[in-house]
């Protein structure tokens, strides 16, 4: 009964999902591609041997999908991926994921009659989905289809699991019914197990075995040669924790030029975690009274004007360039991690050789965070301030730099392999493709 109660509600939720994604293509085009897809209805015509379903709701699941289909490639290399994501973002980043027989399409909407529409056409021989994006439809739908479901690299916050709890009659049934579920952590997989899920093993996260990208590291390495000051960043920055951020350096602004915590030490760079913010963004901080040198306007590094250096902030808006952004920095602040947010991925910082600073709030990467502390590969502050005065400490007199870049790349080298594990795992659900 539940589970029909849900169906009416997200059946008559549709007129809203189209009027959302009609807003959002306003500012990523992306939102207006294919539309019809996320309501089952397709114009490519699919393999009638059926494909490996593979979904990365959003951009960090979609760079974690690529080095799991590389080690599902290595077992099986004949696989057809169908690959599908949520967010524009994601979807832009798959692309550079398919060959020659894959299909890359929106997920659909968690309705009975769009999830049927979806397994109908695609005949997918297995569901593979990364990290958390699961819909009580997809597993209902995909039992009566007798299609196997798995859940890997799962991840289950606390506040998740107290969130799914409250829906006991619709989470419980959804993990009840997969297939499989891979956790990253002992933790994630006992908080799964609570909401009902059988945890078939703990293979570690799949994010260490992404490979930053040589080219961007290349490129930052030749930048950094070039300028005077090292670089501090505040990385995938959200919403509110800008302005902590800007009141941390206003205030910073007051204290004497030659404190050695000084905020014109070092070229702040700023990359927003959502790209429709980045207007939004760059607003703020002319708003505040900072000149903005956008990544979008550099053709051979950052834009310097050393007349006006003091009062000019860098921002990132570019996608698919972290590691550029990493590979310039001495320092990383964490994002996400300063507001109750639950903080972002330190993984690609850490295996780019920059150290991260991060705040209280890491709970969506709880164990993630614990390791790299421990590591020494990140340091952990109580709030905004601390986190600009430490990062100031750390490039412009810590002995110890060093140390912490050495401890990024021993920290990101120790927990690899979870891509290899997942697909042997997996190995049994491939044959039939």
């Amino acid at each position: 009964m539940m589970l029909q109660i849900y169906s009416a509600l997200m059946w008559a939720l549709q007129p809203l999902l189209r009027r959302k994604l009609r807003h959002r293509g306003r500012e990523e085009a992306g939102y207006w591609h294919a539309v019809e897809e996320r309501f089952g209805h397709y114009t490519q015509p699919a393999h009638p041997g059926g494909y490996v379903w593979v979904h990365a709701v959003s951009l960090g699941e979609t760079r974690a999908a690529e080095v799991l289909i590389e080690a599902l490639r290595a077992v099986q290399p004949n696989l057809r991926i169908l690959l599908t994501h949520g967010t524009a973002t994601g979807r832009a980043q798959g692309v550079s994921l398919l060959q020659d027989g894959d299909v890359q399409v929106w997920q659909p909407w968690d309705t009975p009659a769009a999830v049927q529409r979806f397994l109908t056409h695609f005949k997918p021989s297995v569901g593979i989905i990364l990290e958390t994006e699961l819909w009580p439809n997809w597993v209902a739908q995909c039992n009566q289809a007798n299609v196997p479901l798995a859940l890997v690299n799962a991840r289950m916050s606390e506040k998740s699991m107290r969130q799914a709890q409250r829906f006991a009659g619709l989470s419980r049934p959804a993990y009840q019914g997969l297939s499989v579920v891979l956790a990253q952590t002992q933790a994630d997989a006992d908080r799964l197990q609570a909401l009902g899920a059988k945890v078939d093993a703990v293979l570690g996260n799949l994010k260490f075995d992404a490979k930053p990208d040589a080219a961007q590291l290349a490129m930052a390495k030749t930048w950094r040669q070039h300028l005077a000051k090292p670089v501090v960043l505040f990385s995938s920055s959200r919403e509110g924790e800008e302005a902590m951020w800007l009141d941390t350096l206003q205030a910073l602004k007051d204290v004497p030029h030659d404190h050695q915590n000084h905020i014109h030490a070092v070229h702040w760079l700023i990359v927003p975690r959502h790209p429709q913010r980045f207007d939004e963004v760059a607003n703020l901080l002319t708003q505040r009274g900072w000149h903005v040198s956008r990544r979008s306007q550099w053709v051979d590094g950052p834009v310097v004007n050393t007349s006006d250096d003091a009062n000019t902030l860098w921002l990132g808006d570019s996608l698919g360039e972290m590691a550029l952004y990493y590979g310039l920095s001495q320092v990383a602040l964490l994002g996400g991690s300063f507001a109750p947010l639950g903080g972002q991925n330190l993984i690609e910082s850490t295996a780019c050789g920059c150290p991260v600073v991060m705040g209280p709030h890491t709970f969506n990467f709880a164990q993630a965070a614990q390791l790299a502390e421990e590591a020494g590969a990140a340091l952990r502050v109580q709030d905004m301030a601390q986190a600009v005065t430490t990062a100031l400490q750390m490039v412009c007199f810590s002995p110890d730099a060093n140390a912490h870049i050495q401890a990024c790349n021993e920290f990101a080298q120790a927990h690899r392999g979870a891509a290899q594990r997942t697909a042997q795992a997996l190995g049994p659900y491939l044959e039939k493709n």
